[in-house]
């Protein structure tokens, strides 16, 4: 007997009223669908299988049709944020030190 899971078409991940987190799934059965089922996870299960994910995707190159959570960030972005910090940390810093 073979089975398989795959998501739902057309339906996305929502939250319940319980503030969890559905999973729409389909389950069929020798290639017939059988049911639609929902894997229900708290947030924190949520995480964790975030986090599982990653790990898998990583270093694996993001497709273009990727969302925004898996676009890489230039280096020159990560430069330009750096700069930014950086001046806010020394306008802090002599903010301070008038202060004293």
């Amino acid at each position: 007997m073979t089975w398989t899971i795959e998501r739902t078409p057309r339906r996305p991940v929502y939250r319940t009223d319980a503030g969890q987190l559905a999973l729409p799934l389909r389950l069929s059965k020798k290639g017939e669908h059988a049911t639609d089922a929902e894997l229900v996870l708290s947030l924190i299960d949520a995480e964790h299988l975030h986090a599982a994910l990653c790990r898998a995707l990583d270093g694996q190159p993001a497709p273009s049709s990727a969302p925004d959570c898996r676009d890489s960030v230039s280096a020159a972005d990560v430069v330009e944020a750096a700069h930014v910090l950086s001046a806010r940390v020394a306008d802090v810093n002599r903010r301070s030190r008038r202060r004293l």
